[in-house]
């Protein structure tokens, strides 16, 4: 089985839309960092067709997939939110125990990651880096695809 790793945050989680829905999105010092806004990784919506096409790959017998996300330094609760957010969409028998919070993921071994950002070292992942978002990968169906699937 191929080892592929898919981040949250503007790949399942839609950080982008949390953000600008959050009530203190506009004040300092959350303007420049939204990923310090309290509570904003707790009940985030699914990205359109995020949570099918993760199903889909969760229960492949071609992958072994794990969530590889960033938590905010600053934010502790972050970590928890995050790990409370995939058991709120996924089936805990399929994710317990597949959350990776890393902050340098160039140096996860593996076959693929799913990442919409090249920062915390995605675009140096040593696999295949599926850049979501991209124009070679606008969307899930073409992710998907591009995995076979």
């Amino acid at each position: 089985m191929k080892i592929l790793y898919v981040d949250l945050d503007g790949v399942v989680a839609d950080f982008e839309k949390g953000k600008n829905n959050h009530p203190l999105c506009n004040v300092s010092p959350y303007k420049r960092r939204p990923d310090k806004l309290p509570g904003i990784y707790e009940n985030l919506d699914p990205i359109n067709g995020a949570i099918e096409s993760v199903n889909l790959l969760l229960l492949s017998t071609k992958f072994d997939v794990y969530f590889l996300s960033t938590a905010p330094w600053d934010n502790p609760n972050a970590w928890t939110h995050k790990r409370l957010w995939i058991t709120k969409y996924f089936d805990e028998k399929l994710i317990r125990k597949r959350l990776i919070l890393c902050h340098h993921k160039q140096l996860m071994i593996g076959d693929y990651l799913i990442d919409d950002r090249r920062f915390n070292g995605a675009s140096e992942f040593k696999g295949d880096w599926i850049h979501y978002g991209s124009e070679n990968f606008p969307n899930w169906k073409s992710v998907l695809n591009y995995l076979g699937l």
